[in-house]
């Protein structure tokens, strides 16, 4: 799947069944149900959902939550904007 195919099914009524469990958290942080977004990403363990919980918690915004799960994905903590930052992921993600 490409980002264009991806940013696409927002459009859907739900996410594609094919997708991994941290794009179908960062499909429903776009489709406005964050709290869905985070259980997913909450009962993970994986340094991509940590990037993703990461994201949910910058966005929300809880800079000291969000801190702490960039250390976790060992990522630096991004000077990008919301979309940018989602779109990066969203591109990882999809390889």
């Amino acid at each position: 799947m490409t980002l264009e195919e991806f940013k696409s099914s927002l459009n859907q009524e739900n996410p594609p069944d094919t997708i991994s469990n941290e794009l179908k958290a960062l499909w429903y942080e776009a489709n406005g149900d964050w709290d869905k977004a985070h259980k997913i990403v909450q009962a993970m363990n994986t340094k991509t959902a940590a990037w993703v919980h990461a994201f949910l918690h910058r966005k929300e915004p809880d800079e000291w939550n969000a801190s702490y799960w960039y250390s976790i994905a060992r990522r630096p903590k991004p000077k990008t904007n919301f979309e940018e930052e989602w779109e990066e992921i969203a591109k990882y993600l999809l390889g």
